[in-house]
């Protein structure tokens, strides 16, 4: 992992963590806005981006080495840990292992149901497919039905275009088969799910059962949206509730 920091290291620390396929910039905007008030970390996930010469291999090695991090460099605990999609999944993995690692978490689109069929077929698919993701066209197909803002595109580009074969393997297996660990019901930390009223099923299983899992967890569905379209898409209104959020208010 790649830690970049923004902000005055004084404040108290927040550790954002991106979506499967993108990375820091996909923060941007929100950094600037948490940067005037917190210390902000934003990792860079093993297989993205910058990252890319180092293959991802699992949530469980990412939660690992976000700990280890937070260990060494952070004191042993963070004000916030928050984080999308595959993001997400290591931060629940993170507060699993560690219920005294962050005062506050913020899932938005956790998979934490197991998709069986996509877990045993991510090697099929992806051997088939991982030509396609060299290919400029296909980019900006999958940066259109992921959300990311046109100012983006090529950022997004040029980081699927250095993604190796075997990290988007063990990310698409890694997410697919990621199962919610029942010491997450021990954390200490005030967590709020976000889930997209239009995102799938298991997507909405998975934040319900969250939501069961957590004590005291919240539940934030956003209207008329999709997977990862809030935080990609409403930075401003996504703003809006992180912070009423880490300010102590119900949603």
């Amino acid at each position: 992992m790649i830690f970049k920091t923004f902000g005055n290291s004084e404040n108290k620390a927040i550790v954002l963590l991106h979506g499967g396929g993108l990375s820091w910039w996909s923060y941007q905007k929100i950094i600037e806005k948490l940067q005037d008030f917190y210390y902000v970390i934003a990792v860079v996930i093993d297989g993205h981006g910058e990252n890319s010469d180092k293959t991802f291999i699992s949530i469980e090695n990412s939660a690992e080495q976000l700990i280890d991090f937070i260990d060494k460099e952070l004191g042993k605990q963070v004000f916030a840990l928050i984080g999308l999609s595959l993001g997400s999944q290591i931060i629940a993995e993170t507060i699993a292992r560690r219920k005294t690692i962050t005062q506050y978490a913020i899932l938005e689109s956790a998979l934490v149901c197991p998709m069986k069929f996509v877990e045993k077929s991510s090697s099929l698919m992806i051997n088939s497919t991982y030509w396609l993701t060299k290919q400029r066209w296909f980019a900006d197909m999958q940066a259109k039905a992921l959300f990311i803002p046109k100012s983006e595109l090529n950022l997004y580009f040029e980081d699927s275009i250095k993604m190796s074969k075997q990290s988007l393997i063990n990310i698409l297996k890694s997410n697919a088969s990621y199962d919610l660990k029942d010491s997450i019901s021990e954390t200490e930390a005030k967590v709020l799910i976000i889930v997209g009223e239009k995102e799938i099923g298991k997507m909405q299983q998975s934040a319900q059962k969250l939501n069961t899992k957590i004590p005291d967890s919240q539940l934030y569905i956003t209207k008329n949206m999709n997977h990862g379209e809030f935080s990609l898409s409403y930075p401003e209104k996504y703003l809006e509730v992180i912070n009423s959020f880490l300010n102590g208010c119900k949603h």
